[in-house]
Parts: structure tokens; sequence; C-alpha cells
């Protein structure tokens, strides 16, 4: 009877790991074979949940053939939909393979249990950007993993850089990595935002509701008039409306799962730079490619200024920040730039 029973244990085991093991490979294969040439939606685990994203594949995509991958950083508060739905397909015209996702708690990405939406956390975008490489070096088609970040995207990308060395070179455009400058310079400025976030925790923590405000002082509802009239710089104002705000070309009326609203304590994350204070630790070769008039520019040089590694600049007088978003003339130079950079 103990062989009998040991025989049938033995073939019951045997018969369950080849049904696991063709689960896993249908999966697999299913999953290779629905691909193309393209956007494919994708999920990958981080933090234990599914991040949504999208896998945008090459002209002429084949499973059996190697490409580059690029993992990209999109600007606070942005979905993937926004400058990475611009970024993914000129990348992908140019022979990469470009994954583009929604952070923890953005876009279509769940938040963790018990946490709210909007809650885009610095901290954990170095994360779920660690998360997005090691899945990207799951797929068999791919030899070479980069990364990519536009404006705070950039400072993702560099932060993100530092201890994983699985990304080969990154690239960064209208980038925010040496912020310090940008944000602390009115320390009043800088000392009120953190007030406010301290008692939108408090309050988060207190009513388990979220706390939602509009971090650059636009709501989803203003029109391009209100908005300009009254914010303290009306020309960056400007720029910031025609990308961000209600009849701009990529805010919440054109893309359905972006808002402007926003968690708000998140300052009290986004107010500390890790990519400035760590450039000089980066070894990757690295791209900064940004506009010299634009008010940000300050935190392309002062980070360029503190690298020791292999880099590039490319800085241009003809584009503004936001420019780089969705310019046609500024994203071709970008993207070019990107392109040949990671290909040499």
């Amino acid at each position: 009877m103990k062989i009998i029973a040991r025989t049938l244990f033995s073939l019951l085991l045997i018969i369950t790991t080849l049904n696991l093991s063709g689960q896993n490979n249908n999966l697999k294969n299913n999953t290779m074979e629905n691909l193309k040439a393209g956007k494919n939606k994708v999920t990958f685990k981080s933090f234990g949940v599914d991040l949504i994203g999208n896998l945008y594949l090459p002209e002429g995509f084949d499973t059996n053939k190697k490409y580059k991958a690029i993992v990209g950083a999109s600007p606070f508060p942005q979905v993937k939909e926004q400058v990475l739905a611009t970024y993914g397909p000129e990348m992908a015209n140019r022979g990469f393979v470009f994954l583009a996702f929604d952070y923890l708690g953005m876009g279509d990405s769940p938040a963790l249990p018990g946490e709210f939406k909007q809650s885009r956390y610095m901290f954990r975008l170095i994360e779920n950007t660690w998360d997005a490489v090691s899945y990207l070096g799951t797929l068999p088609f791919v030899n070479e993993i980069h990364g990519l970040g536009v404006c705070q995207g950039g400072s993702i990308i560099a932060s993100a850089a530092v201890t994983d060395h699985r990304m080969k070179k990154i690239a960064m455009v209208s980038g925010m990595m040496a912020a310090d400058a940008f944000q602390w310079t009115d320390r009043n400025m800088a000392n009120q935002m953190t007030a406010a976030a301290n008692n939108s925790k408090q309050k988060i923590y207190e009513t388990e509701q979220p706390d939602y405000i509009a971090p650059f002082g636009l709501n989803d509802k203003q029109s391009r008039k209100e908005f300009v009239e009254a914010a303290a710089y009306p020309a960056m104002a400007g720029e910031t409306y025609d990308y961000y705000g209600r009849d701009g070309v990529r805010g919440p009326k054109a893309v359905e799962n972006f808002t402007n609203m926003h968690i708000g304590d998140q300052a009290m994350q986004s107010l500390i730079s890790i990519g400035e204070a760590y450039a000089d630790k980066i070894v990757q070769p690295t791209l900064v490619i940004y506009g010299t008039t634009a008010s940000t520019a300050p935190c392309s040089t002062q980070f360029i200024d503190k690298l020791t590694n292999n880099h590039e600049v490319m800085a241009l007088d003809e584009f503004s920040h936001v420019d780089f978003y969705y310019k046609p003339e500024a994203v071709k130079v970008s993207t070019d730039a990107v392109a040949e950079f990671f290909n040499k």
C-alpha cells in the first residue's frame, strides 16, 4: 500500500508540475504572440500590485530579434497618455522598445490598499522604476536597457540609476535633477509648502480620506485667462496651461484618466532632490537636454556641474521647458539626440 501511495503521489506531483509549467508557458507564449508593432497594453508587479503600462514596439517587430529598450519616466503629475505617449512612438520609430507606465496611484495603476489615487510619492517612483527595469529584463527580445526621463522624470531616472546599473545609459530632457535651487531659493515659499503638506498628511491620517489640492494652482475647470491672470509668472503660466489646462493639448478634457488635482502631502517628498545629491555617483554615460531660456535650466546645469561620468549636453536656445513635451520640432530634436546617444 505504501508503494502504491508513493507512486500515486509521485504521479500527482508530476501532473501538477506539468500543468503549472504548461500554464506558465501558455501565458508566456500568449503574451509574446499578442505583442505587435505599435502600442501594447502590459502590466508588471510593483509593491505587490499590477502597474499598467504601454509597451511601444518598432515597425517589423519580431520576438526572435533583439532590441534596445527604454524605460520612460514622466513629468509630475502626468500619466502615460501624456509626454510618454509622445516619446514612446517616436522612440519606437527609431527602433527601440519603449515602456511607458502609470506610477503607483496614478492613471490606470492602483493605489496601495488603504491609500488614495493621485499619490505620486518620490521614493516610490524610484522603486516603481526599478521594477519597470526588472520587467523589461524578463522580455526575451530585450538585450539592453536605458532610461529616459522628462521634467520630474529626469530626477526619477537619475536617482534610480545611481544604484541600478542594469540601465546602461540614461538621458534627461527638461529634467528637474538639481531641483534644490528651483524649489528652495525662496525658503519662505518652501516652508509654506511643507507646512501645508504636513497639515494635509495629518488630515489624511485622521480622517482616512484623501485631501486633494491643485499643486500648480491649476484645477481642471479654469479657463486660460483665469489661470494666467492669477499667476505670478504669466509667461510660464501660459505654457503650463496650454499643456495641462482644461483646454490644453494634454489636459483633463484630452486625457481621460488625468487630473491636475493631487494628494496634498506630496510636497513632503518632492522637496527632497536625490538625483542632485548623488550626481557624482552616477557611472552610466549620461545625456542632458534642456532649453537655455527655460526657468528650469539651472536644474540641468547645476546637475551637469556635479557629474563625474562621461556625459554629453545639448543646450538649445530656441525651446522652452514645456516645448519638449509636445512641440514637434522640439520633440524631434530630443528624440533624434537620444536615439543617437543610446545607439553609440
